[in-house]
């Protein structure tokens, strides 16, 4: 067996860890675990069929190193648009945190029980073409307060949507549709009662 060069490995440690070292905040629950695609799935496949995997069946999706991929359209491999389910529903009003980083043009979306939050390189592909604080092909924060079945939608703390209506439970998805989206620390936190 071959060992690599004592300096090389120093180098590339920091890298292993990167997907390994990332914690939510206190109170939040991580929905994708970093290496794989567990708990997320097609509608039309068994909610575990992507459990330990890395790529979806079509190839649309991938999960590793931190990273949950939106992969560019491949007409050999499928439909362009696809929509990535969490096996688990929300029925309480919660806080979802989710980073993302677009390419030039992309176009993704985040569903909330299944209504459609745009995901966008969104200073290019609309319809938040006016955000100040979107940072393009860099890592953005998204911000969803649902209370009530009501959602108030932030971009780096900048109103994307103030009131988004919503159905009483359902799960959290991402789009897959054009050019390549990649997500991270997608999280949530389920809120007590009445808050």
């Amino acid at each position: 067996m071959k060992f690599l060069p004592p300096l090389f490995a120093i180098l590339l440690f920091p890298l292993a860890l990167l997907a390994d070292d990332w914690k939510p905040e206190a109170g939040f629950v991580s929905l994708f675990n970093g290496k794989d695609l567990t708990g997320w799935h097609y509608l039309d496949e068994p909610a575990n069929v992507l459990d330990g995997k890395t790529e979806a069946t079509d190839g649309r999706y991938s999960g590793k190193d931190g990273i949950l991929t939106v992969h560019p359209h491949d007409a050999a491999k499928g439909p362009r648009l696809r929509q990535f389910w969490t096996a688990q529903e929300f029925p309480k009003d919660f806080i979802l945190r989710i980073e993302f980083r677009a390419v030039v043009n992309a176009d993704s979306g985040i569903f909330l029980r299944k209504p459609q939050l745009q995901c966008r390189d969104y200073l290019v592909a609309g319809p938040y073409k006016t955000l100040t604080k979107y940072k393009p092909q860099e890592w953005n924060e998204i911000e969803v307060v649902v209370k009530d079945n009501v959602a108030h939608c932030t971009c780096n703390g900048e109103v994307l949507e103030e009131a988004l209506k919503l159905p009483p439970t359902g799960p959290i998805g991402l789009e897959a549709d054009r050019d390549q989206m990649e997500y991270r620390h997608i999280r949530i936190k389920e809120l007590p009662a009445g808050n």
